[in-house]
Parts: C-alpha cells; structure tokens; sequence
C-alpha cells in the first residue's frame, strides 16, 4: 500500500504549552486510522496542524508526496483532502442543499452541473434524510441530521483523504452507531483513507484498521486496532479506566 500521509517529528505549541511533542505517524492508501486520547492529549491540534490552520513549530506533513506546509490551506481540497470538523460547524442560516454546494466553493468546475450532481448525490444515497431535508435550514436539523451534513459537505469535495475530528460528539448511542457505519460504508464504496479522532475509543476501535493513542502530545501506544480492542491490559488503562470512560459518556 502507498503512503497517502505522512508525518514526522511534528511538533506544536500554543505559547508555552507544548500541544503536539515530535509526532509521526502514517496514513495507508485506504486506510482508516484512528487518534484516540483524553481531552487534552493533542488530537484535535493534529488535524489542525494538518489542515493549516495551527502552524507547526518543527517537523514535517506530506501528503501523496506534497509538503503540505507549503501549500495554503484553503488549497487543500484541491489536493484531495477534507476536513469534518469538531462540533459539525454547518452553516446554520443555509439550507442542507447550499451547505453542501459550499463544500465544493473552491473546486470551480463542480460548483454546477452535471459533476456535483453526481457527487451530491451519492452523499444522499449514504445519508437518505438529507436528501428529504435538502430544502431545510441546517440550523433546525437534529444534532445527528447536523453531523451527516457535515461529513456530506467534505464528500461532495470527492476527497481522498477525510480528516474527520470526533464526529460522535454529542449524540445519542443510536445515531453514534449509524455514524460509525456510515464511516466504514464511506472507506468500503470510497476507497477514501481517514484519518479519525475519537474519544470514542470502542466505537473507533470497530472501524479503524490501525490505532495510535495520545498522552499529553505524545503516542504512547499502536497497533492493529483489532489487536488493541482485546488487550486485556490496554482495556483496563485506556477503554476501561477514568478518562476514556468518562469522555466516552459525554459523547454520547
């Protein structure tokens, strides 16, 4: 399998506080590997730093080749790569239909016609409400209906690389399940590597291929997520203990 991302000695810091401590990690071709981690491990940063939106104090990002630092990051869609944001972020005054054009507005030749259509489309075949509230105002959808919008408007950008920052935040068991399927439905029809932060680390731990853990900015631990979600040692420190536990009830 080809690299689709690669990460070495990244570093970040917000003033004094170290967020991100030489961080490397890589993304397959098809892959989804998952970020898990505690509030404040740096998951969140990592994603940012990929996307160009927190600067990097060393180290290097590349993707299919490309120094990602050298590219701007409104660009970036244009390479292939779409972020789903922490907290959905839709726009909530604009219908489900104009959020999603919007997720195509830097790629001219999709902003109408024929193309985006098709695009749109296959967003609404894995999300089948959104075409019935394509109409409606973002802002008055459910907070389930508000995520599905958010993954479809990176879709329809046809990434290759979905970078996707804790999308079971907030919601109810139920939707988090039928999120978490959706996501092994898009690598599976898609072929799309993703790159998946989660708090959720047994939902995340279902779908991802491989996973690395965060302390405090640092990869404490990898490997095979199958392999990781048996360790009796590593569910008693991270899926069973305090802080995963804890957060994994407010996600939901």
């Amino acid at each position: 399998m080809s690299l689709d991302l690669k990460i070495r000695s990244l570093s970040v810091r917000y003033e004094s506080v170290p967020a991100l401590k030489s961080i490397n990690l890589d993304v397959a071709e098809g892959e989804i590997l998952a970020v898990l981690g505690a509030n404040g491990a740096g998951k969140s940063s990592l994603l940012k730093t990929i996307s160009g939106l927190v600067k990097a104090e060393q180290g290097t990002v590349e993707y299919a080749g490309t120094d990602l630092f050298s590219v701007p990051a409104h660009n970036l869609v244009r390479m292939g790569i779409a972020h789903v944001p922490e907290g959905r972020r839709v726009f909530a005054t604009l219908t489900v239909e104009e959020n999603l054009r919007l997720g195509v507005h830097a790629l001219r030749d999709m902003k109408a016609g024929a193309e985006y259509e098709r695009s749109r489309d296959r967003c609404f075949g894995l999300f089948p409400i959104l075409k019935e509230r394509r109409k409606q105002l973002a802002g008055t959808l459910s907070g389930g209906e508000q995520q599905m919008l958010a993954i479809a408007r990176a879709l329809v950008s046809k990434p290759k690389l979905l970078l996707m920052d804790e999308p079971s935040l907030g919601l109810a068991p139920i939707v988090i399940k039928d999120i978490f399927k959706t996501i092994a439905a898009i690598r599976r029809e898609e072929g799309i590597s993703i790159l998946l932060v989660e708090q959720n680390a047994r939902q995340a731990l279902t779908v991802a291929d491989r996973a690395i853990i965060l302390e405090l900015g640092t990869v404490v631990m990898e490997g095979k997520a199958a392999e990781m979600a048996n360790d009796e040692g590593l569910k008693a420190a991270y899926l069973g203990g305090h802080a995963l536990k804890t957060e994994t009830t407010s996600a939901q």
